[in-house]
């Protein structure tokens, strides 16, 4: 069976389950990953709730172990739990002795862990996160892996999921109690939304020890995802949570189906990620804060008005994860709900936390509403995707960018164009932006303005000049 070199994305490894993810292709991801982190070291493995994570996990043991690796499975875990094992000691893990593999005590810390989950993908999806070294694996690392891994699709793989259980829950949930010892007992009724995803895993019991109180909605881990999907960026699939914190709720909040990213909500608003970025940095003194290109001009100015550096960079969780540790950034965020902390933290995506944090804020008096309306008014688009193919998506970002250096007569005036990823046009009063997905054929637009119909404007001028890209090629 071929393998299928589309399943080697930017940021993760990512396809249909036996279609493309089979055991013939991820026996072979695990013995190439095992090449890359290195024989005797030390890889960790989480499944989310996906039926078919478990049987995807024995298969990429089974490589992992043919390349020499320690394989230590730490079972159904959210997302920034497994990104959390990286920076434990492994005797804190609480690992279970095994006579057919036991610990090596040459290693305090893992190497290495992998994350299977398809994300807010359908059901029949999945994929695996890596992190290697405590940095995110990705972009070229992938695409080599892939190269190798398809030029080698003869190698047979022996069945061997010999693997070490380990607990790395406990030590998660022992950390978040400890670090927010101080929201105990809070007054207010919080509603959460854990889509039948896994953020359960952790989430009610952090609650419960720190005795908030909560209404809790498909708490329950299902990958077949039966009450609605699990992507909290799109507002139908909302409505539930909407209706319970409506009904007797102070603050909700709503989590994808591996619980990396999350959805604020207040009586009056949904809270974006280049929102909740602006109100965490409220408690940090002259943060750095990264954002990517699709973040409102509002975040950039504010969080410059209040003496924060801020930055742009990338789309993509690997990309900010990067960008943080080479500018000892304190903060970053994806208007998606993508939030990562550095400060007070480890520098990653994590859902669970940016709720503790939010709860944190409203403890000490900060009016959610208030400061959201206090922003300067804009009008922005949500995402709008172009469809069109992996060949030409790039090729086309690339025209647009030669037709903007002598656009047609009746295009806004350009202030200046940032190319860090993709194109943003800043205009005299907004921005437009066209880049190309990093994991499927499209390209995707986003526009601001202080002006409604200035907004309409821009999308409208910058979709001629896409239209006029593609009938160039």
């Amino acid at each position: 069976m071929l393998i299928n070199k589309s399943i080697f994305r930017e940021y993760d490894i990512r396809g249909i389950f036996e279609k493309e993810l089979n055991e013939h292709s991820v026996k072979l991801i695990g013995y190439y990953l095992g090449q890359k982190i290195g024989q005797g070291n030390i890889v960790s493995i989480g499944y989310d709730a996906r039926s078919h994570s478990p049987l995807l996990r024995d298969y990429l043991t089974s490589g992992l172990n043919a390349s020499g690796c320690t394989v230590l499975d730490m079972g159904m875990v959210a997302t920034p739990v497994n990104y959390f094992s990286n920076y434990q000691k492994i005797k804190d893990l609480h690992p279970k002795d095994s006579t057919h593999y036991p610990l090596p005590t040459t290693h305090s810390m893992i190497d290495a862990s992998i994350m299977i989950t398809g994300s807010h993908n359908p059901s029949e999806y999945n994929g695996f996160k890596i992190t290697i070294g405590q940095s995110p694996f990705f972009g070229d690392d992938i695409y080599r892996l892939g190269d190798a891994i398809t030029h080698d699709q003869n190698r047979v793989i022996p069945d061997n999921t010999a693997k070490i259980d380990i607990d790395v829950k406990t030590p998660y949930i022992d950390f978040m109690v400890k670090e927010f010892a101080h929201l105990k007992g809070l007054d207010k009724n919080i509603v959460l939304d854990c889509g039948n995803g896994v953020a359960d895993t952790v989430l009610t019991k952090i609650f419960d020890t720190l005795e908030l109180h909560y209404t809790g909605l498909y708490c329950e881990p299902d990958g077949t995802f039966p009450n609605h999907h699990p992507d909290p960026s799109v507002e139908k699939n909302l409505e539930d949570v909407k209706a319970a914190l409506e009904k007797d709720g102070n603050i909700a909040f709503a989590y994808d189906g591996d619980a990396d990213r999350i959805a604020v909500l207040t009586h009056r608003h949904n809270i974006k990620g280049d929102q909740m970025a602006l109100l965490y940095a409220m408690g940090m003194e002259n943060p750095t804060v990264i954002g990517e290109v699709k973040c409102s001009q509002v975040m950039y100015d504010e969080l410059e008005r209040r003496g924060a550096k801020a930055i742009m960079y990338k789309t993509g969780h690997s990309n900010l994860k990067v960008k943080m540790k080479e500018t000892g950034a304190d903060l970053a965020c994806e208007v998606s709900g993508h939030i990562f902390f550095k400060h007070r933290y480890f520098g990653y995506d994590d859902a669970i936390y940016a709720t503790l944090r939010m709860l944190e804020l409203i403890a000490e008096g900060i009016d959610l509403d208030k400061e959201i309306e206090a922003l300067p008014k804009v009008f922005s688009t949500e995402e709008i995707k172009v469809e069109t193919t992996e060949e030409e998506k790039f090729l086309i970002i690339d025209k647009v960018k030669e037709l903007l250096q002598n656009p047609p007569g009746d295009f806004p005036k350009i202030l200046n164009i940032i190319d860090v990823d993709g194109v943003r046009i800043n205009f005299e009063k907004g921005w437009g932006l066209v880049r190309a997905s990093n994991t499927t054929p499209v390209l995707v637009t986003r526009f601001e303005s202080t002006d409604k119909k200035l907004a309409k404007e821009y999308e409208e001028k910058v979709n001629k000049l896409i239209i006029q890209a593609k009938e160039c090629l």
